[in-house]
């Protein structure tokens, strides 16, 4: 735990009257998409040929292992300006298996942070599956579910998806929701793909209600990598999140990102165009209600060392490969996150 000073500013400070110190303690909620974090072994059930020794990435262990010492690198570093220590809670996708979460977790710059890993294998077909990395000394998982998105595509034919992870858990004995997103890529172009998207956003929205409906004061947090920005139908339509919190009302979502996105700032890079695909957003108690832990600030983690430094994708994310070229980077997106605080009390 980490016990910082903030000065809060009170309605009489405005006017001069002067300030009220309090101290609080900090959490940090967080999502980093992982960038196709495979290990090297061939499953003749998903499509991870590309990803193996002899495949067109040429996938050897010792890239692999650089691959993890690099993600480990970020993840211990996100955040770090205000909790030291590393994020709390960290949804990631685009990990194979559970084995390869096992890897990240042990490497020595993660290991003393203690992370335990919820996970499912879902059905998408090249393999790659969400999950939730938590710090068991401030959080306890109560209760999991991996939650199906059926598709079908043109044809009539399945279309096989990543699942939507959904956790009830204690963060320092305060009962939390995180669900964990991956959603449809925008293969085909936007307009093509976007019912997909709308699919899961109307999944996304009848887990949030269902939460509701059990535990009306449900504090729910969702997280993911959208394949969509804050503006996109699927957030302002379907799960209408807002980007304002006066906007709010009782049983609204809040959508922090939306205020970094409209001044042009992204976690991705396409085409000379930054997109705003990973996003947290939470249910409006965590905002309005300034009892036990509540929205503090959200943010991009990009510093320097994660953008590419040079050549046709300079100012990037520095990514794994590039231009079918290996450049032992982190991964194509910057992660995102939050921070939850509460006052202490003497």
């Amino acid at each position: 735990m980490k016990k910082v000073s903030l000065l809060c500013a009170l309605w009489y400070t405005l006017f001069g009257f002067g300030q009220e110190q309090k101290e609080y303690q900090i959490r940090t909620i967080a999502f980093y998409n992982l960038e196709n974090l495979f290990d090297t072994k061939n499953d003749s059930l998903v499509y991870d040929d590309d990803r193996t020794p002899t495949g067109k990435d040429h996938w050897t262990d010792e890239r692999y292992w650089k691959k993890i010492e690099n993600l480990s690198k970020v993840i211990s570093d996100i955040g770090s300006d205000n909790t030291p220590s590393g994020p709390d809670l960290l949804g990631v996708c685009e990990a194979e298996n559970r084995n390869v979460l096992e890897d990240l977790i042990n490497h020595p710059l993660l290991k003393k942070k203690n992370y335990g890993i919820v996970h499912f294998d879902s059905p998408d077909e090249r393999g790659i599956d969400v999950a939730l990395l938590y710090a068991k000394s401030s959080f306890i998982p109560i209760s999991f579910v991996s939650r199906r998105l059926l598709l079908t595509n043109e044809e009539g034919f399945r279309d096989y998806t990543r699942d939507q992870l959904v956790v009830e858990g204690l963060l320092d004995n305060e009962k939390m929701y995180v669900i964990v997103n991956h959603w449809p890529s925008r293969s085909g172009g936007e307009l093509r793909s976007r019912p997909f998207r709308l699919k899961a956003a109307e999944l996304n929205r009848r887990i949030i209600d269902s939460l509701r409906y059990l535990d009306s004061s449900a504090k729910i947090v969702s997280m993911g990598d959208f394949n969509d920005d804050p503006i996109s139908p699927s957030l302002k339509k379907i799960l209408k999140v807002k980007g304002k919190e006066k906007q709010l009302d009782s049983m609204g979502l809040f959508g922090p990102m939306e205020k970094l996105f409209k001044k042009g700032v992204g976690s991705l890079a396409y085409r000379d165009q930054w997109n705003l695909f990973d996003q947290l957003y939470l249910s409006a108690n965590l905002v309005k209600i300034k009892e036990g832990y509540h929205f503090w600030k959200a943010n991009i983690f990009n510093p320097p060392y994660l953008i590419d430094p040079k050549g046709m994708y300079k100012g990037y994310p520095l990514r794994t490969y590039a231009g079918g070229s290996y450049i032992g980077g982190y991964s194509d997106h910057f992660p995102v996150y939050l921070h939850l605080i509460r006052e202490l009390q003497e």
